[in-house]
Protein backbone atom coordinates (compact mmCIF):
# COMPACT_ATOMS: atom_id res chain seq x y z
CA UNK A 1 0.00 0.00 0.00
CA UNK A 2 1.38 3.25 -0.99
CA UNK A 3 1.80 6.31 1.24
CA UNK A 4 1.91 10.26 1.52
CA UNK A 5 3.97 12.60 3.74
CA UNK A 6 3.10 16.29 2.78
CA UNK A 7 6.19 17.71 1.81
CA UNK A 8 5.90 20.93 4.24
CA UNK A 9 9.72 21.45 4.25
CA UNK A 10 10.08 22.32 1.03
CA UNK A 11 6.99 24.20 0.56
CA UNK A 12 8.16 26.44 2.88
CA UNK A 13 11.68 26.73 1.30
CA UNK A 14 10.10 27.48 -1.59
CA UNK A 15 7.62 30.33 0.14
CA UNK A 16 10.17 31.98 2.58
CA UNK A 17 13.50 31.15 1.49
CA UNK A 18 13.37 31.51 -2.21
CA UNK A 19 10.37 33.95 -2.82
CA UNK A 20 10.46 35.87 0.23
CA UNK A 21 6.57 35.80 0.84
CA UNK A 22 6.06 37.78 4.04
CA UNK A 23 7.65 40.60 2.66
CA UNK A 24 5.76 40.14 -0.75
CA UNK A 25 1.89 40.03 1.52
CA UNK A 26 3.24 42.82 3.13
CA UNK A 27 3.00 45.16 0.12
CA UNK A 28 -0.23 43.74 -0.29
CA UNK A 29 -2.98 45.33 1.85
CA UNK A 30 -5.56 42.43 2.15
CA UNK A 31 -2.96 40.13 3.26
CA UNK A 32 -0.23 42.44 5.37
CA UNK A 33 -1.59 41.11 8.62
CA UNK A 34 -0.16 37.45 7.82
CA UNK A 35 2.62 36.52 9.14
CA UNK A 36 4.40 32.98 8.33
CA UNK A 37 3.46 31.17 11.96
CA UNK A 38 -0.40 31.21 10.70
CA UNK A 39 0.65 30.14 7.06
CA UNK A 40 2.67 27.45 8.35
CA UNK A 41 -0.48 25.99 10.90
CA UNK A 42 -2.83 26.39 8.15
CA UNK A 43 -0.87 24.51 5.83
CA UNK A 44 0.21 22.15 8.40
CA UNK A 45 -3.76 21.15 9.15
CA UNK A 46 -4.18 21.27 5.26
CA UNK A 47 -1.24 18.69 4.87
CA UNK A 48 -3.10 16.73 7.57
CA UNK A 49 -6.62 16.69 6.28
CA UNK A 50 -5.07 15.73 2.79
CA UNK A 51 -2.74 12.53 4.24
CA UNK A 52 -5.49 11.13 7.27
CA UNK A 53 -8.56 12.03 5.19
CA UNK A 54 -8.68 11.70 1.86
CA UNK A 55 -5.46 10.02 1.01
CA UNK A 56 -7.09 6.66 2.64
CA UNK A 57 -10.23 6.79 -0.19
CA UNK A 58 -7.64 7.43 -3.17
CA UNK A 59 -7.50 3.44 -4.24
CA UNK A 60 -10.79 2.16 -2.43
CA UNK A 61 -12.31 5.18 -4.79
CA UNK A 62 -10.92 3.99 -7.70
CA UNK A 63 -11.51 0.61 -7.38
CA UNK A 64 -15.14 0.70 -6.69
CA UNK A 65 -15.80 4.37 -8.77
CA UNK A 66 -18.97 6.11 -9.38
CA UNK A 67 -22.36 4.87 -10.14
CA UNK A 68 -25.07 6.46 -11.90
CA UNK A 69 -28.99 5.58 -11.30
CA UNK A 70 -30.33 6.00 -15.16
CA UNK A 71 -33.91 5.94 -13.57
CA UNK A 72 -32.81 9.62 -11.48
CA UNK A 73 -30.09 10.58 -12.95
CA UNK A 74 -28.08 10.31 -9.57
CA UNK A 75 -24.85 9.73 -9.11
CA UNK A 76 -23.27 8.03 -6.01
CA UNK A 77 -20.00 8.78 -5.04
CA UNK A 78 -17.55 5.80 -3.76
CA UNK A 79 -17.72 4.95 -0.28
CA UNK A 80 -16.16 7.89 2.29
CA UNK A 81 -15.84 9.96 -0.03
CA UNK A 82 -19.19 12.43 0.74
CA UNK A 83 -18.61 12.15 4.50
CA UNK A 84 -14.99 13.41 3.40
CA UNK A 85 -16.18 16.05 1.92
CA UNK A 86 -18.43 17.21 4.99
CA UNK A 87 -15.16 17.23 6.87
CA UNK A 88 -13.67 19.70 4.76
CA UNK A 89 -16.33 22.33 4.70
CA UNK A 90 -17.01 21.74 8.41
CA UNK A 91 -13.45 22.57 8.35
CA UNK A 92 -13.89 25.91 6.17
CA UNK A 93 -11.34 25.26 3.48
CA UNK A 94 -13.14 25.61 0.70
CA UNK A 95 -13.38 29.57 2.20
CA UNK A 96 -9.86 29.68 2.22
CA UNK A 97 -8.60 32.02 -0.76
CA UNK A 98 -12.09 33.23 -1.16
CA UNK A 99 -13.81 37.25 -0.72
CA UNK A 100 -14.06 38.21 2.88
CA UNK A 101 -17.12 39.81 1.45
CA UNK A 102 -18.62 36.50 0.69
CA UNK A 103 -17.63 34.53 3.92
CA UNK A 104 -14.17 33.76 2.30
CA UNK A 105 -10.97 33.94 4.89
CA UNK A 106 -9.37 36.15 2.69
CA UNK A 107 -6.06 34.26 2.51
CA UNK A 108 -3.87 34.45 -0.63
CA UNK A 109 -3.99 32.30 -3.41
CA UNK A 110 -0.28 31.07 -3.20
CA UNK A 111 -1.65 29.31 0.26
CA UNK A 112 -4.78 27.68 -1.61
CA UNK A 113 -2.46 26.20 -4.32
CA UNK A 114 -0.18 24.92 -1.80
CA UNK A 115 -3.11 23.49 0.08
CA UNK A 116 -4.11 21.85 -3.28
CA UNK A 117 -1.15 20.55 -4.38
CA UNK A 118 -1.61 18.28 -1.08
CA UNK A 119 -4.90 17.46 -1.83
CA UNK A 120 -3.92 16.24 -5.41
CA UNK A 121 -1.03 14.03 -4.06
CA UNK A 122 -3.46 12.94 -1.56
CA UNK A 123 -6.40 11.87 -4.21
CA UNK A 124 -6.96 13.84 -7.35
CA UNK A 125 -10.16 12.22 -8.38
CA UNK A 126 -11.63 13.54 -4.65
CA UNK A 127 -10.15 16.57 -5.30
CA UNK A 128 -11.65 17.30 -8.67
CA UNK A 129 -14.92 18.11 -6.63
CA UNK A 130 -13.96 21.25 -4.73
CA UNK A 131 -11.70 21.71 -7.16
CA UNK A 132 -13.79 23.68 -9.97
CA UNK A 133 -15.50 25.46 -7.59
CA UNK A 134 -12.74 28.03 -7.02
CA UNK A 135 -12.55 28.60 -10.90
CA UNK A 136 -16.27 29.22 -11.40
CA UNK A 137 -15.94 31.54 -8.01
CA UNK A 138 -13.76 33.78 -9.79
CA UNK A 139 -15.46 34.09 -13.09
CA UNK A 140 -18.84 35.08 -11.56
CA UNK A 141 -16.48 37.56 -8.98
CA UNK A 142 -15.10 39.31 -11.80
CA UNK A 143 -18.40 38.56 -14.60
CA UNK A 144 -21.21 38.00 -12.40
CA UNK A 145 -24.15 40.39 -11.72
CA UNK A 146 -24.47 42.09 -8.30
CA UNK A 147 -27.63 39.48 -7.53
CA UNK A 148 -25.79 36.48 -8.91
CA UNK A 149 -22.68 37.26 -6.71
CA UNK A 150 -25.05 37.63 -3.61
CA UNK A 151 -26.64 34.49 -4.86
CA UNK A 152 -24.01 31.91 -5.44
CA UNK A 153 -20.73 33.33 -4.11
CA UNK A 154 -21.50 32.44 -0.28
CA UNK A 155 -22.58 29.38 -1.22
CA UNK A 156 -19.55 28.11 -3.25
CA UNK A 157 -17.19 29.89 -0.63
CA UNK A 158 -18.96 27.62 2.21
CA UNK A 159 -19.09 24.67 -0.28
CA UNK A 160 -22.43 23.95 0.56
CA UNK A 161 -22.39 24.43 -3.75
CA UNK A 162 -19.99 23.21 -5.75
CA UNK A 163 -19.36 23.95 -9.84
CA UNK A 164 -18.78 22.87 -12.88
CA UNK A 165 -17.62 24.43 -16.26
CA UNK A 166 -19.85 22.60 -19.16
CA UNK A 167 -17.78 23.59 -22.35
CA UNK A 168 -17.50 20.70 -25.24
CA UNK A 169 -19.69 18.83 -26.74
CA UNK A 170 -19.33 15.50 -28.60
CA UNK A 171 -18.85 16.97 -32.23
CA UNK A 172 -16.54 19.86 -31.12
CA UNK A 173 -13.55 18.89 -29.12
CA UNK A 174 -11.57 21.80 -28.52
CA UNK A 175 -13.02 23.69 -31.08
CA UNK A 176 -15.36 25.57 -28.57
CA UNK A 177 -16.45 27.78 -32.11
CA UNK A 178 -18.62 24.56 -32.97
CA UNK A 179 -20.68 24.00 -29.93
CA UNK A 180 -24.59 24.08 -30.45
CA UNK A 181 -26.17 24.40 -27.58
CA UNK A 182 -29.19 26.37 -27.79
CA UNK A 183 -30.22 29.82 -25.18
CA UNK A 184 -33.56 30.95 -26.27
CA UNK A 185 -34.16 34.42 -24.31
CA UNK A 186 -37.74 34.30 -22.18
CA UNK A 187 -40.35 37.06 -20.90
CA UNK A 188 -38.84 37.03 -17.34
CA UNK A 189 -35.02 37.91 -18.47
CA UNK A 190 -34.08 34.04 -17.86
CA UNK A 191 -33.15 31.44 -20.89
CA UNK A 192 -34.03 27.94 -21.57
CA UNK A 193 -30.76 25.88 -22.64
CA UNK A 194 -31.15 23.08 -24.79
CA UNK A 195 -28.17 20.88 -25.60
CA UNK A 196 -25.46 18.01 -24.77
CA UNK A 197 -21.90 18.79 -22.59
CA UNK A 198 -19.65 16.05 -22.25
CA UNK A 199 -16.63 15.12 -20.11
CA UNK A 200 -17.98 17.53 -17.34
CA UNK A 201 -15.87 16.59 -14.29
CA UNK A 202 -18.33 16.36 -10.79
CA UNK A 203 -20.88 17.04 -13.63
CA UNK A 204 -23.53 15.10 -10.97
CA UNK A 205 -22.85 13.92 -7.59
CA UNK A 206 -23.85 13.55 -3.95
CA UNK A 207 -21.63 15.41 -1.98
CA UNK A 208 -23.13 18.99 -2.07
CA UNK A 209 -26.79 20.33 -2.16
CA UNK A 210 -26.73 22.20 -5.21
CA UNK A 211 -24.18 22.05 -8.38
CA UNK A 212 -24.01 25.68 -10.09
CA UNK A 213 -22.82 24.53 -14.06
CA UNK A 214 -21.63 27.02 -15.96
CA UNK A 215 -22.43 26.46 -19.42
CA UNK A 216 -21.48 27.87 -23.05
CA UNK A 217 -24.24 28.29 -25.45
CA UNK A 218 -25.57 30.20 -28.47
CA UNK A 219 -28.28 32.76 -28.25
CA UNK A 220 -30.50 33.24 -30.98
CA UNK A 221 -28.83 36.10 -33.14
CA UNK A 222 -25.19 34.38 -31.99
CA UNK A 223 -22.80 34.76 -34.79
CA UNK A 224 -20.92 31.78 -36.33
CA UNK A 225 -17.68 30.53 -34.42
CA UNK A 226 -16.48 31.24 -31.25
CA UNK A 227 -17.54 34.78 -31.43
CA UNK A 228 -21.03 33.96 -30.71
CA UNK A 229 -20.69 32.44 -27.75
CA UNK A 230 -22.56 33.63 -24.59
CA UNK A 231 -21.97 32.15 -20.87
CA UNK A 232 -24.85 31.16 -18.18
CA UNK A 233 -25.24 30.31 -14.76
CA UNK A 234 -27.93 26.90 -14.73
CA UNK A 235 -28.20 25.63 -11.34
CA UNK A 236 -29.12 21.65 -10.99
CA UNK A 237 -31.83 22.75 -8.50
CA UNK A 238 -33.55 26.51 -8.83
CA UNK A 239 -32.73 28.86 -5.68
CA UNK A 240 -35.00 30.76 -4.67
CA UNK A 241 -34.23 34.53 -3.55
CA UNK A 242 -32.95 33.99 -0.33
CA UNK A 243 -30.76 30.84 -1.28
CA UNK A 244 -32.85 28.20 -0.17
CA UNK A 245 -33.22 25.51 -3.07
CA UNK A 246 -36.07 25.49 -5.30
CA UNK A 247 -37.76 23.25 -8.25
CA UNK A 248 -35.31 20.31 -10.08
CA UNK A 249 -33.77 22.29 -12.93
CA UNK A 250 -34.10 20.36 -16.54
CA UNK A 251 -29.99 19.64 -16.57
CA UNK A 252 -29.13 16.10 -15.93
CA UNK A 253 -26.57 13.46 -16.13
CA UNK A 254 -27.44 11.37 -19.14
CA UNK A 255 -24.40 9.09 -18.54
CA UNK A 256 -20.86 8.22 -16.94
CA UNK A 257 -17.66 8.19 -18.65
CA UNK A 258 -15.37 4.80 -18.09
CA UNK A 259 -12.27 6.36 -18.02
CA UNK A 260 -8.13 4.87 -17.85
CA UNK A 261 -7.59 6.85 -14.60
CA UNK A 262 -9.40 9.39 -12.09
CA UNK A 263 -12.24 6.55 -11.77
CA UNK A 264 -13.63 8.17 -8.73
CA UNK A 265 -14.47 11.46 -10.15
CA UNK A 266 -17.29 11.86 -12.12
CA UNK A 267 -17.40 12.66 -15.48
CA UNK A 268 -20.28 12.94 -16.58
CA UNK A 269 -22.28 13.49 -19.98
CA UNK A 270 -24.60 16.33 -19.30
CA UNK A 271 -28.47 16.91 -21.08
CA UNK A 272 -29.65 20.10 -20.73
CA UNK A 273 -33.62 20.03 -21.73
CA UNK A 274 -34.81 23.39 -21.43
CA UNK A 275 -32.95 24.15 -18.41
CA UNK A 276 -33.29 27.87 -16.61
CA UNK A 277 -30.45 29.62 -16.79
CA UNK A 278 -28.98 33.31 -16.54
CA UNK A 279 -27.03 35.45 -18.76
CA UNK A 280 -23.00 36.07 -17.10
CA UNK A 281 -21.49 38.78 -18.27
CA UNK A 282 -22.44 40.45 -21.86
CA UNK A 283 -24.13 38.65 -24.81
CA UNK A 284 -21.78 37.01 -27.34
CA UNK A 285 -18.71 37.65 -25.28
CA UNK A 286 -18.95 34.24 -22.83
CA UNK A 287 -15.62 32.73 -23.96
CA UNK A 288 -13.84 35.80 -22.87
CA UNK A 289 -15.46 35.51 -19.16
CA UNK A 290 -14.80 31.72 -19.46
CA UNK A 291 -11.33 31.94 -19.87
CA UNK A 292 -11.24 33.28 -16.24
CA UNK A 293 -12.30 30.06 -15.13
CA UNK A 294 -10.11 28.31 -17.55
CA UNK A 295 -7.16 29.82 -16.90
CA UNK A 296 -7.66 29.37 -13.04
CA UNK A 297 -8.14 25.21 -13.91
CA UNK A 298 -5.36 25.41 -16.67
CA UNK A 299 -2.94 26.37 -13.73
CA UNK A 300 -4.55 23.65 -11.30
CA UNK A 301 -4.01 20.92 -13.55
CA UNK A 302 -0.56 21.55 -13.72
CA UNK A 303 -0.79 21.41 -9.72
CA UNK A 304 -2.43 17.99 -10.03
CA UNK A 305 0.43 16.20 -11.84
CA UNK A 306 2.54 18.23 -9.26
CA UNK A 307 0.51 16.19 -6.41
CA UNK A 308 1.11 13.14 -8.55
CA UNK A 309 5.13 13.32 -9.24
CA UNK A 310 5.30 13.78 -5.03
CA UNK A 311 3.86 10.98 -4.09
CA UNK A 312 4.99 8.74 -7.14
CA UNK A 313 8.48 10.05 -5.83
CA UNK A 314 8.08 9.29 -2.15
CA UNK A 315 6.90 5.60 -3.16
CA UNK A 316 9.53 5.21 -5.54
CA UNK A 317 11.82 6.39 -3.14
CA UNK A 318 11.13 4.65 -0.29
CA UNK A 319 10.92 1.17 -1.99
CA UNK A 320 14.28 1.87 -3.64
CA UNK A 321 15.69 1.86 -0.26
CA UNK A 322 14.26 -1.34 1.05
CA UNK A 323 14.16 -3.56 -2.57
CA UNK A 324 17.18 -5.91 -2.69
CA UNK A 325 18.43 -6.78 -5.98
CA UNK A 326 22.28 -7.25 -7.29
CA UNK A 327 24.91 -6.20 -5.88
CA UNK A 328 26.43 -2.60 -6.90
CA UNK A 329 28.96 -2.57 -9.60
CA UNK A 330 30.91 -0.78 -7.43
CA UNK A 331 31.21 -3.65 -4.89
CA UNK A 332 28.87 -4.73 -2.13
CA UNK A 333 27.08 -1.83 0.04
CA UNK A 334 25.03 -4.01 2.13
CA UNK A 335 27.31 -6.52 3.43
CA UNK A 336 25.04 -8.34 5.83
CA UNK A 337 22.47 -9.05 3.28
CA UNK A 338 22.32 -10.94 0.16
CA UNK A 339 21.88 -8.17 -2.18
CA UNK A 340 22.25 -4.67 -2.26
CA UNK A 341 18.98 -1.93 -2.27
CA UNK A 342 18.54 -1.20 -5.63
CA UNK A 343 18.87 2.76 -4.51
CA UNK A 344 22.59 2.36 -5.25
CA UNK A 345 22.41 1.39 -8.80
CA UNK A 346 22.85 4.54 -10.72
CA UNK A 347 19.80 3.98 -13.22
CA UNK A 348 16.87 3.64 -10.10
CA UNK A 349 18.80 7.05 -8.74
CA UNK A 350 18.13 8.35 -12.41
CA UNK A 351 14.75 7.71 -12.43
CA UNK A 352 14.53 8.83 -8.87
CA UNK A 353 16.28 12.03 -9.38
CA UNK A 354 14.17 12.96 -12.78
CA UNK A 355 10.81 12.88 -10.70
CA UNK A 356 12.37 14.27 -8.07
CA UNK A 357 13.42 17.45 -10.08
CA UNK A 358 10.62 17.63 -12.09
CA UNK A 359 8.04 17.61 -8.25
CA UNK A 360 10.55 20.42 -6.70
CA UNK A 361 10.85 22.88 -10.20
CA UNK A 362 6.94 21.71 -10.45
CA UNK A 363 6.53 23.63 -7.20
CA UNK A 364 8.28 26.23 -7.76
CA UNK A 365 6.62 27.21 -10.57
CA UNK A 366 3.15 26.53 -9.30
CA UNK A 367 3.97 28.72 -6.28
CA UNK A 368 5.90 31.46 -8.55
CA UNK A 369 2.46 31.57 -10.57
CA UNK A 370 -0.23 32.11 -7.67
CA UNK A 371 2.24 34.25 -5.73
CA UNK A 372 2.13 36.44 -9.82
CA UNK A 373 -1.72 36.04 -9.67
CA UNK A 374 -1.85 37.62 -6.20
CA UNK A 375 -0.06 40.70 -6.60
CA UNK A 376 -2.47 40.87 -10.78
CA UNK A 377 -5.45 41.21 -8.11
CA UNK A 378 -4.08 42.70 -5.05
CA UNK A 379 -0.74 44.85 -5.64
CA UNK A 380 -1.32 48.62 -5.16
CA UNK A 381 0.69 49.25 -7.79
CA UNK A 382 -0.83 49.12 -11.20
CA UNK A 383 2.22 48.46 -12.68
CA UNK A 384 2.95 45.51 -10.80
CA UNK A 385 -0.50 44.37 -11.19
CA UNK A 386 -0.27 45.38 -14.74
CA UNK A 387 3.38 42.95 -15.22
CA UNK A 388 1.88 40.15 -12.77
CA UNK A 389 -0.45 39.49 -15.32
CA UNK A 390 1.77 39.23 -17.78
CA UNK A 391 3.41 37.39 -16.50
CA UNK A 392 1.46 34.83 -15.75
CA UNK A 393 -0.34 34.43 -18.73
CA UNK A 394 3.00 33.73 -20.63
CA UNK A 395 3.46 30.91 -18.06
CA UNK A 396 0.14 29.41 -17.53
CA UNK A 397 0.62 27.23 -20.56
CA UNK A 398 3.94 26.34 -19.34
CA UNK A 399 2.29 25.37 -16.59
CA UNK A 400 -0.51 23.43 -17.36
CA UNK A 401 1.98 21.29 -20.47
CA UNK A 402 5.22 21.19 -18.92
CA UNK A 403 4.31 19.96 -15.33
CA UNK A 404 1.66 17.46 -16.90
CA UNK A 405 4.33 16.06 -19.47
CA UNK A 406 6.88 15.79 -17.13
CA UNK A 407 4.20 14.89 -14.48
CA UNK A 408 3.16 11.83 -16.85
CA UNK A 409 7.05 10.97 -17.19
CA UNK A 410 7.88 10.81 -13.65
CA UNK A 411 5.04 8.68 -12.31
CA UNK A 412 6.06 6.09 -15.17
CA UNK A 413 9.43 6.27 -14.38
CA UNK A 414 8.75 5.51 -10.51
CA UNK A 415 6.62 2.65 -11.56
CA UNK A 416 9.75 1.44 -13.27
CA UNK A 417 11.57 1.75 -9.84
CA UNK A 418 8.92 -1.27 -8.69
CA UNK A 419 9.58 -3.33 -11.60
CA UNK A 420 6.83 -5.79 -12.27
CA UNK A 421 5.62 -4.83 -8.76
CA UNK A 422 4.58 -1.10 -10.09
CA UNK A 423 2.57 -3.00 -12.63
CA UNK A 424 0.32 -4.65 -9.66
CA UNK A 425 -2.46 -2.66 -8.48
CA UNK A 426 -1.80 -3.41 -4.38
CA UNK A 427 1.22 -0.91 -4.78
CA UNK A 428 -0.33 2.22 -5.85
CA UNK A 429 1.79 2.48 -8.68
CA UNK A 430 -0.09 1.96 -11.95
CA UNK A 431 -2.91 3.91 -10.33
CA UNK A 432 -0.57 7.11 -10.24
CA UNK A 433 0.29 6.58 -13.82
CA UNK A 434 -3.39 6.38 -14.86
CA UNK A 435 -4.46 9.43 -13.43
CA UNK A 436 -1.45 11.09 -14.46
CA UNK A 437 -2.34 10.79 -18.51
CA UNK A 438 -5.67 13.24 -18.42
CA UNK A 439 -4.26 15.93 -17.05
CA UNK A 440 -2.01 16.32 -20.45
CA UNK A 441 -5.67 15.92 -22.19
CA UNK A 442 -8.32 18.01 -20.50
CA UNK A 443 -8.34 22.03 -20.35
CA UNK A 444 -6.90 22.03 -23.79
CA UNK A 445 -4.64 19.67 -24.54
CA UNK A 446 -0.92 20.54 -24.41
CA UNK A 447 -0.88 21.03 -28.17
CA UNK A 448 -3.14 23.81 -27.62
CA UNK A 449 -0.66 25.24 -24.47
CA UNK A 450 1.90 25.00 -27.16
CA UNK A 451 -0.42 26.79 -29.91
CA UNK A 452 -1.30 29.28 -27.19
CA UNK A 453 2.10 30.05 -26.18
CA UNK A 454 4.69 30.20 -28.66
CA UNK A 455 1.02 31.69 -30.99
CA UNK A 456 -0.43 33.94 -28.75
CA UNK A 457 1.79 34.87 -25.83
CA UNK A 458 5.18 34.89 -27.80
CA UNK A 459 4.83 35.95 -31.35
CA UNK A 460 1.85 37.84 -30.88
CA UNK A 461 3.99 40.96 -29.22
CA UNK A 462 6.97 40.34 -30.87
CA UNK A 463 8.04 38.22 -27.75
CA UNK A 464 7.20 41.47 -25.50
CA UNK A 465 6.65 39.00 -22.97
CA UNK A 466 9.39 36.75 -23.42
CA UNK A 467 11.89 39.57 -22.86
CA UNK A 468 10.65 40.99 -19.78
CA UNK A 469 11.34 37.38 -18.23
CA UNK A 470 14.46 37.27 -19.85
CA UNK A 471 15.33 40.44 -17.87
CA UNK A 472 14.61 38.29 -14.92
CA UNK A 473 17.11 35.72 -15.90
CA UNK A 474 19.51 38.29 -17.14
CA UNK A 475 19.04 39.72 -14.29
CA UNK A 476 19.93 37.22 -11.88
CA UNK A 477 23.05 36.00 -14.01
CA UNK A 478 24.97 39.56 -12.92
CA UNK A 479 23.88 39.36 -9.89
CA UNK A 480 26.04 35.87 -9.49
CA UNK A 481 28.55 36.26 -12.19
CA UNK A 482 31.14 36.42 -9.50
CA UNK A 483 30.15 33.67 -6.89
CA UNK A 484 32.32 30.63 -8.36
CA UNK A 485 29.80 28.66 -6.33
CA UNK A 486 26.77 29.61 -8.58
CA UNK A 487 28.70 29.21 -12.37
CA UNK A 488 27.20 25.67 -12.79
CA UNK A 489 23.62 26.91 -12.74
CA UNK A 490 23.86 30.48 -13.67
CA UNK A 491 26.03 29.63 -17.10
CA UNK A 492 23.79 27.00 -18.95
CA UNK A 493 21.16 29.30 -18.06
CA UNK A 494 22.64 32.36 -19.22
CA UNK A 495 23.37 30.35 -22.42
CA UNK A 496 19.89 29.55 -23.12
CA UNK A 497 18.63 32.77 -22.17
CA UNK A 498 20.61 34.36 -24.78
CA UNK A 499 19.85 31.40 -27.14
CA UNK A 500 16.07 32.10 -26.80
CA UNK A 501 16.17 35.34 -28.50
CA UNK A 502 17.60 33.97 -31.92
CA UNK A 503 15.46 30.83 -31.37
CA UNK A 504 12.22 32.53 -31.31
CA UNK A 505 13.15 35.50 -33.99
CA UNK A 506 14.05 32.27 -36.37
CA UNK A 507 10.48 30.68 -35.62
CA UNK A 508 8.57 34.26 -36.45
CA UNK A 509 10.38 34.71 -39.40
CA UNK A 510 9.38 31.36 -40.69
CA UNK A 511 6.16 31.99 -39.57
CA UNK A 512 5.52 35.08 -41.41
CA UNK A 513 5.90 32.74 -44.42
CA UNK A 514 4.34 29.99 -43.53
CA UNK A 515 1.84 29.37 -40.76
CA UNK A 516 2.16 25.90 -40.30
CA UNK A 517 5.59 26.51 -39.10
CA UNK A 518 3.79 27.59 -35.62
CA UNK A 519 2.16 24.37 -35.55
CA UNK A 520 5.65 22.43 -36.56
CA UNK A 521 7.65 23.43 -33.80
CA UNK A 522 4.78 24.43 -31.17
CA UNK A 523 5.65 21.10 -28.42
CA UNK A 524 9.11 21.66 -28.93
CA UNK A 525 9.17 25.42 -28.40
CA UNK A 526 6.85 24.89 -25.49
CA UNK A 527 9.23 22.56 -23.29
CA UNK A 528 12.54 25.07 -24.47
CA UNK A 529 10.40 27.57 -22.85
CA UNK A 530 9.89 25.08 -19.88
CA UNK A 531 13.35 24.74 -19.22
CA UNK A 532 14.23 28.24 -19.07
CA UNK A 533 11.86 28.67 -16.71
CA UNK A 534 12.51 25.88 -14.70
CA UNK A 535 16.16 26.33 -14.95
CA UNK A 536 15.91 30.33 -12.85
CA UNK A 537 13.72 28.53 -10.54
CA UNK A 538 16.66 26.22 -10.11
CA UNK A 539 19.06 28.74 -9.67
CA UNK A 540 17.42 30.91 -7.29
CA UNK A 541 16.45 27.73 -4.89
CA UNK A 542 19.97 27.49 -5.23
CA UNK A 543 21.27 30.82 -4.59
CA UNK A 544 18.56 30.39 -1.36
CA UNK A 545 20.24 26.97 -0.53
CA UNK A 546 23.86 28.52 -0.83
CA UNK A 547 23.03 31.71 1.53
CA UNK A 548 21.53 29.40 4.52
CA UNK A 549 24.96 27.21 3.81
CA UNK A 550 26.80 30.06 4.19
CA UNK A 551 24.94 31.62 7.28
CA UNK A 552 25.90 28.66 9.23
CA UNK A 553 22.41 25.92 8.61
CA UNK A 554 23.99 22.25 8.39
CA UNK A 555 20.57 21.11 7.57
CA UNK A 556 21.44 18.21 5.12
CA UNK A 557 18.05 19.86 2.90
CA UNK A 558 20.30 22.46 1.46
CA UNK A 559 22.82 19.93 0.83
CA UNK A 560 20.46 17.69 -1.12
CA UNK A 561 18.75 20.71 -2.84
CA UNK A 562 21.85 21.29 -4.58
CA UNK A 563 22.16 18.42 -5.57
CA UNK A 564 19.02 18.22 -6.81
CA UNK A 565 20.16 21.37 -8.92
CA UNK A 566 23.57 19.80 -10.52
CA UNK A 567 21.25 16.92 -11.56
CA UNK A 568 18.35 18.88 -13.22
CA UNK A 569 21.06 21.21 -15.32
CA UNK A 570 23.28 18.19 -16.07
CA UNK A 571 21.26 15.32 -17.03
CA UNK A 572 17.55 17.25 -18.20
CA UNK A 573 18.37 20.65 -18.90
CA UNK A 574 20.50 19.85 -21.68
CA UNK A 575 17.42 18.20 -23.66
CA UNK A 576 16.59 21.80 -25.04
CA UNK A 577 19.49 21.71 -27.89
CA UNK A 578 17.80 18.30 -29.45
CA UNK A 579 14.22 20.34 -28.83
CA UNK A 580 16.34 23.31 -30.96
CA UNK A 581 17.53 21.26 -33.17
CA UNK A 582 14.10 19.42 -33.90
CA UNK A 583 11.95 22.43 -34.06
CA UNK A 584 14.33 24.24 -36.29
CA UNK A 585 13.77 21.22 -38.83
CA UNK A 586 10.65 22.99 -40.08
CA UNK A 587 6.77 22.26 -40.88
CA UNK A 588 7.67 20.43 -44.55
CA UNK A 589 8.61 17.21 -43.16
CA UNK A 590 5.60 16.97 -41.13
CA UNK A 591 2.83 18.65 -43.42
CA UNK A 592 4.38 16.80 -47.59
CA UNK A 593 4.08 13.72 -46.13
CA UNK A 594 0.83 12.28 -48.22
CA UNK A 595 2.15 9.53 -49.16
CA UNK A 596 3.55 8.57 -45.40
CA UNK A 597 -0.38 9.02 -43.82
CA UNK A 598 -1.62 7.20 -46.67
CA UNK A 599 -2.60 3.95 -44.96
Amino acid sequence: MPTYTPPLRDIEFVLHEVFGLSDELKAMPPYADFDADTLRAVLEEGGKFAAEVIFPLNMSGDTEGCTLDPATHAVRTPTGFKEAYAQYVAGGWPALSCDPAYGGQGLPMVINQCFYEMLNAANQAWTMYPGLSHGAYECLHTHGTPEQKQLYLPRLTSGHWTATMCLTEPHCGTDLGLLKTRAEPQPDGSYKLTGTKIFISAGEHDLAENIVHLVLARLPDAPAGSKGISLFVVPKFLPQADGSLGARNAIYCGGLEHKMGIRASATCQMVLDGATGSLVGEPHKGLAAMFVMMNAARLGVGVQSLGLTEVAYQNALAYAKERLQMRSLSGPKAKDQPADPIIVHPDVRRMLLTAKAWAEGGRALAIYCALLVDKELHHPDEKVRAESAELVALLTPIAKAFLTDNGYQATTLCQQVFGGHGYIKEWGMEQFVRDARINMIYEGTNGIQALDLLGRKVLANQGATLRKFGKLVAALAQQEAANPQMAEFIQPLAGLGEKMTQFTTEIGMKAMQNPEEVGAAATDYLRVAGHLVFGYLFARMAQAALRQIAAGHAEPFYRAKLQTARFYFARLFPETAALMRSARSGSQVLMDTEAALAE
